[in-house]
């Protein structure tokens, strides 16, 4: 069992306020400085082929303004493989992206893109950048992260965060059954998406998960209580949960 859960803050939509009216106001850059001030283990960063939020200054920015690692989430395309190359980031997740959605929907079909995601793999894992892949719950997924030989998985939690009743215990059985499926095969387990104080614990619970990547959660609780006390609350659950 990890003995202690890893919490990474997405900053996407603080720099997506910022962009709402154009200037630097407020600044991702300080919002991952909070977070390492605050005992966050990582700063996750998504940086979008229409540079919705993130802007490609930034992630230099966040880079040189922290020594949290960064993860560098990016679509499987050539022009964010070579931004990844040349920054460098300590992991780089690789989503699923479709311009016309508001958020990354669903897991990453690693299973369907073998071939097109074996390169872009090899070379980011040649680069010294720890891979991961943001996947649905599923053993045919998994499996494909082996054939990959990619390192790591992120659990996509949408359907448990939102499921209803039963259907709940059943999301959760997924996660726990795909985490363990993971880990037995060498593969760090970690989940992320629509995460929140009443649904984390759970999640957090699930003794082979490593890590967990909560971002719209946390900035939408910062508005109202500050960043400093979300994350330290998101954290207080986690812990708990262990």
């Amino acid at each position: 069992m990890i003995q202690r859960l890893r919490l990474g803050v997405n900053i996407d939509h603080v720099a997506t306020i910022r962009n709402a009216r154009g200037g630097d106001h407020p600044d991702p850059v300080r919002a991952a400085q909070i977070v390492a001030l605050c005992g966050g283990d990582g700063i996750t960063a998504h940086l979008r082929e229409d540079r919705r939020h993130i802007r490609d200054e930034d992630i230099a920015r966040i880079q040189a303004a922290t020594d949290l690692p960064l993860n560098f989430e990016m679509a499987a395309t050539d022009e964010m493989l070579e931004f990844a190359l040349r920054h460098r980031p300590h992991a780089a997740c690789i989503v699923p992206e479709r311009r016309e959605e508001r958020t990354t929907e669903g897991g990453l079909d690693a299973a369907g893109q073998h071939n097109r995601l074996a390169p872009i793999v090899a070379r980011l894992s040649d680069a010294g950048i720890r891979v991961s892949l943001f996947i649905a719950p599923e053993e045919r997924q998994i499996e494909a992260a082996m054939k990959l030989r990619a390192p790591v998985v992120e659990l996509h939690t949408g359907e448990y965060a939102h499921a209803e009743g039963e259907q709940v215990a059943i999301e959760l059985r997924r996660l726990s059954d795909m985490a363990a499926l993971a880990a037995k095969n060498g593969i760090e387990p970690h989940a992320g998406h629509g995460l929140t104080y009443d649904n984390v614990q759970p999640v957090a619970a699930i003794p082979q998960l490593a890590e967990l990547n909560i971002g719209h959660y946390l900035i939408g609780e910062a508005i109202f209580t500050g960043l400093e006390p979300a994350v330290l609350r998101m954290r207080e659950l986690m812990d708990a949960a262990r």
